[in-house]
């Protein structure tokens, strides 16, 4: 058995972390190799290039929009041939969201995306139409994220929940039609609680888990399964899928979740490389991921009753949405955009500046980005 001891980097909430160190405290059972994790703060794990942390760290915990920049740099191993347990389990595109140029740079072990979050006892039933989401913004009721990168993230959802294919063109990311989502997004931020431009999802979902919180919904939040556990907070949430728009589905949500990736730079690739495999497996995804807090990527967890029975149907309220979730673009210019256009949204509520000008403003930016 070895005595290596790894290291990894991980996201500062519970979510992020618990479930790394239930699942490292049995591999080091198993094999005798430790791994001690450290993390980043959400906005840090959203942001901080990955190379960098290739050169400081054996495992790597990354958002899929950094694999082209990630894949360019050498700092990451491919895990040869894929893996084939986690491809047939793949909750929507998580899997296929870390290939890029022809090979597989991580394994997803998070699976999220943009869905609804409400308050059992303050609605009787999650939001079924946007006309209610509106009333309920009207009357203060309506969380909504917007710190960066969210108000981009909310912006492609909207477009999805009509119906409309972003990047319809090479170097375009938004059709003239995504006016009308813009136009949605500014009503929503108008009658949204206050403080939206500077909340990220972790703050939002915190406010509404308050006993004397007015909150009642947020219709674009990413979901966060420890809300949904009774105990966690004071008052507990659920989930649901997204409240349809212009089409039927909840499509076009866009797709978030976390994977593991493996340093080429690390101490024992191939012993990192065979813990990212291990974790990533339906087994240790449903019982030591999901049982220590965890949300995992992996269907046979999704799918299992006591899993469900846990978190509120957690995993079964939101699985169309997830199905049907969109893959945000990868190329290596495309994280320094999303902070870019992100600044750009929030700028243009604050204006009102004319939705068709800020279309293409952002289709320029994207644009510039593409190599």
């Amino acid at each position: 058995m070895s005595e290596t001891t790894l290291k990894g980097m991980t996201w500062d909430h519970p979510r992020g972390y618990e479930p790394l160190v239930a699942a490292s405290r049995e591999w080091a059972r198993l094999t005798g190799t430790a791994i001690e994790w450290e993390r980043r703060s959400l906005q840090a794990f959203e942001t901080h290039p990955v190379e960098d942390l290739a050169r400081a760290y054996d495992l790597v915990v990354i958002d899929h929009p950094h694999v082209g920049i990630a894949a360019q740099s050498g700092a990451l191993l491919p895990f040869a041939g894929g893996d084939a347990d986690a491809a047939a389990g793949s909750v929507g595109g998580s899997y296929e969201s870390y290939a890029w140029d022809g090979r597989q740079w991580a394994l997803p072990i998070d699976a999220a995306a943009q869905v609804q979050a409400w308050v059992p006892g303050r609605l009787p039933t999650p939001l079924r139409d946007w006309g209610s989401v509106l009333r309920h913004a009207e009357a203060g009721g309506i969380g909504l994220p917007l710190r960066a990168p969210h108000s981009l993230m909310s912006l492609m959802t909207l477009c999805g929940l009509m119906g409309l294919e972003l990047c319809p063109a090479p170097r375009v990311l938004f059709p003239d039609a995504a006016a009308v989502a813009v136009k949605r997004l500014y009503a929503l931020a108008e009658r949204a609680a206050p403080g939206a431009a500077e909340s990220d999802p972790i703050a939002v979902l915190e406010a509404m888990a308050r006993a004397d919180s007015p909150l009642v919904a947020a219709p674009l939040i990413y979901g966060y399964v420890s809300y949904a556990q009774d105990g966690f907070r004071p008052v507990r949430l659920a989930f649901a899928d997204l409240a349809p728009w212009q089409v039927s589905a909840p499509r076009g949500s866009v797709l978030g979740g976390t994977g593991i990736a493996v340093s080429r730079l690390g101490r024992d690739p191939e012993g990192a490389m065979a813990f990212a495999r291990w974790l990533a497996s339906g087994p240790v995804q449903t019982g030591i991921v999901a049982a220590n807090g965890g949300q995992p990527a992996h269907a046979q967890a999704w799918a299992d009753i006591p899993t469900n029975a846990a978190t509120s149907d957690f995993y079964r309220a939101t699985r169309a949405t997830l199905d049907h979730a969109w893959i945000r673009p990868r190329h290596a210019g495309y994280m320094p955009f999303q902070d870019e256009a992100s600044g750009l949204i929030l700028a243009a509520i604050a204006r009102q500046m004319p939705a068709e000008s800020l279309v293409s403003t952002l289709n320029r930016a994207f644009a510039a980005s593409v190599p």
